[in-house]
């Protein structure tokens, strides 16, 4: 009461032009007023009873309008830069602060900026590439291996959307339209379309017994053959009967149109003959001897890239350990006008891993920064893990791999199976390069813009590739790996809690006043507790007139 009754006293002396600014005393009285007001818990009840339910329903709504507001801006910003607003404020604000220096964002600038005419490039054949399915380079033996995974476990390796592409494949490389002139090439015609393999089979022994036929000799090399040693001397005597038709019908390519279709059809047998015995002088240890074959095929026929078969003498010359030919092939065929693979970018990470890997060490790293040289192998691992996200969960071990599908989607999980059956081993043989991978790799998505349409350093990531993938892996027994996802920010969260709790505070408080009245009473009672304790002890510490003597100076 002694404030009180001296409060109107203060204001008196305020005004009198010789006496102190008012602005002082008029403070100090307004919050001896309020510590006075909430000391106790009787002046605490009686202000919370003159909160009237209105009072709730405004503030609980205010609340909820503001934080949904904060939360449209906050998912807003989300969708278009791929960031939290608040969260990259306070990051860009707090950092300089604290001493934290940002050395990736000019990296990442500079990147960016010197690749842009890839992403500018690649976009451009994005409509065309999207989801096109390739012919895997490196497909097994359907009868050597993939049946013989079959006998074992049981389970089927191919699914039927592959084998009828592998069919029209067949029908494309193997057939013209002048195959019923020749009784050999007219039921070879029909053995492709057939869906039976046994019927195949007998149709491929069918031809045999009227002429030797090249094709005949590739279906039962294929299919009916168990063992590599066994397709091996077939595709040999596909190769005689190949070479006789090839000579042939090169004499007599330009006589009419239906000669040329015969020469090309030759020539995409003889070519398909010498890539599988390549592959089985791999598959039987003559590697030497596969790098050799493959050179050769290359030589001679420059312009058929459609089998790809510079991925396989890379995945030979890396059984070799013959790392400078493999810089050499990388040099010629990692080019913006040829189609990126996973064989192309993962290769190339792997030479510039094994600079730096057996020394690598992230935490000397940490402290030290990175080398040049250990920049551009993460640099190559990071343009690598763009291109193809599922490939290193594969050489990690932390997927398990299946047998390589006969056809692959570019960037998506079949052709990251087919990339880790076979070159998971060079991987292990470069010391420190799975170690490497490890550390680096999640790093990528970091730098990736969102939305995903931006690209970085290739043209965006297919959506269509989950959807092809699950046609071309037996999904029975392989969880098909799908493209990560970026994590909702905190931030989006948190608003969007807050913005439906207090939402659900203004609809209880508007439909039940008096109960959440109740509620809202011993909640703050509840919450000024420890400061009515704190001023409890302060006024038995301190003296009764203390909060007069400050209101009289």
């Amino acid at each position: 009461m002694l404030c009180c009754l001296d409060a109107p006293r203060g204001v008196a002396v305020s005004l009198s032009p010789l006496s102190s600014p008012p602005s002082s005393p008029r403070f100090l009285s307004l919050l001896a007023r309020g510590l006075d007001m909430f000391g106790t818990e009787s002046s605490l009840s009686m202000f919370l009873n003159t909160l009237t339910p209105k009072f709730y329903v405004a503030l609980t709504g205010t609340s909820s309008l503001i934080s949904g507001l904060i939360l449209i801006f906050e998912w807003w910003y989300f969708r278009k830069y791929g960031t939290s607003f608040i969260e990259q404020v306070s990051v860009s604000h707090l950092r300089p602060l604290l001493g934290g220096v940002d050395t990736a964002a000019p990296n990442n600038n500079n990147s960016s900026s010197s690749n842009s005419s890839n992403g500018d490039t690649d976009s451009s054949r994005q409509s065309v590439s999207e989801c096109k399915v390739w012919r895997n380079p490196l497909n097994l033996f359907r009868g050597a291996e993939y049946n013989r995974y079959t006998w074992v476990t049981g389970r089927e390796p191919l699914t039927y959307y592959d084998m009828n592409l592998s069919a029209q494949d067949h029908q494309t490389f193997f057939t013209c339209d002048s195959d019923h002139l020749r009784p050999p090439d007219a039921i070879m015609q029909k053995a492709w379309r057939e869906r039976n393999p046994q019927a195949r089979i007998s149709a491929a022994h069918e031809a045999l017994e009227l002429e030797d036929c090249a094709t005949a000799y590739i279906l039962l090399a294929e299919e009916e053959a168990t063992t590599i040693m066994e397709a091996e001397r077939l595709f040999k005597q596909a190769l005689k009967a190949g070479e006789l038709c090839y000579r042939r019908s090169q004499t007599l390519q330009h006589h009419s149109t239906q000669y040329e279709a015969q020469h090309r059809r030759d020539t995409n047998v003889l070519v398909y003959i010498k890539r599988r015995l390549a592959m089985c002088s791999r598959k039987l240890g003559r590697t030497r001897e596969a790098v050799k074959m493959m050179r050769d095929l290359m030589k001679e026929f420059p312009l058929l890239s459609m089998f790809n078969i510079h991925e396989n003498l890379l995945e030979s010359l890396l059984e070799l350990q013959n790392y400078a030919d493999v810089q050499a092939v990388l040099a010629k065929y990692d080019d913006i006008s040829l189609p990126k693979s996973a064989t192309i970018c993962y290769t190339a990470a792997l030479l510039k891993a094994r600079a730096v890997s057996d020394k690598f060490s992230p935490e000397a790293a940490s402290r030290r920064g990175l080398s040049t040289a250990e920049m551009n192998a993460v640099e190559a691992i990071h343009r690598a893990v763009e291109f193809n996200p599922h490939v290193p969960k594969y050489l990690l071990e932390m997927k398990s791999l299946i047998l390589p599908p006969e056809h692959i989607l570019k960037r998506g999980d079949s052709e990251a199976i087919a990339y880790a059956f076979f070159h998971l081993q060079h991987w292990k043989r470069v010391e420190g390069a799975l170690n490497l991978l490890h550390c680096t790799w999640e790093g990528t998505f970091r730098m990736i813009p969102y939305p995903l349409e931006k690209g970085h350093l290739f043209y965006p990531y297919p959506i269509c590739t989950e959807t092809a993938d699950r046609e071309l892996l037996p999904t029975v027994f392989h969880e098909v790996s799908v493209y990560p996802k970026k994590e909702l920010p905190f931030f989006i969260l948190f608003t969007a809690g807050l913005c439906s709790f207090t939402a659900m505070l203004a609809l209880l408080t508007h439909q039940f006043p008096e109960l959440m009245g109740v509620f809202a009473k011993a909640f703050l009672s509840t919450l000024f507790a420890p400061l009515n304790f704190i001023m409890e002890k302060v006024e038995s510490i301190l003296p009764s007139s203390l909060w007069h003597q400050l209101t009289r100076i």
